[in-house]
């Protein structure tokens, strides 16, 4: 098992990775509201403040999804829907995601099909 974690600097992207995740068999993803390093500079060191139109970070907020796969293949589904949606994540302003190993864990629920 893995824990996948995408960082969407692309928040209108959701509702698409997310209807993806389903239509691949991954039900069950945790969405947070987060902020990245560049915002938080922008919003809150004024030497930054003032270049802001020069950081490409300056984006009001992303989102964070957390989905725990069971397999290398549903991982390999859950990355071709994030590619899917998003296109290149090596672009600027894409987003990023990873993956580490779950040793451990508890509450997990069998998707219903």
């Amino acid at each position: 098992m893995e824990l996948l974690v995408l960082v969407l600097n692309q928040p209108e992207r959701l509702e698409e990775i997310l209807e993806g995740f389903l239509h691949e068999g991954i039900s069950g993803a945790t969405v947070l509201e987060s902020t990245g390093m560049g915002r938080e500079l922008c919003e809150k060191t004024p030497l930054f403040g003032g270049i802001r139109h020069l950081i490409q970070g300056c984006r009001p907020h992303n989102v964070t999804v957390f989905t725990v796969v069971r397999t290398e293949e549903e991982r390999n589904k859950a990355i071709k829907v994030i590619h899917n949606v998003i296109g290149d994540v090596t672009k600027p302003n894409a987003g990023i995601y990873f993956t580490v190993p779950v040793t451990s864990v508890s509450g997990l629920v069998e998707p219903i099909r």
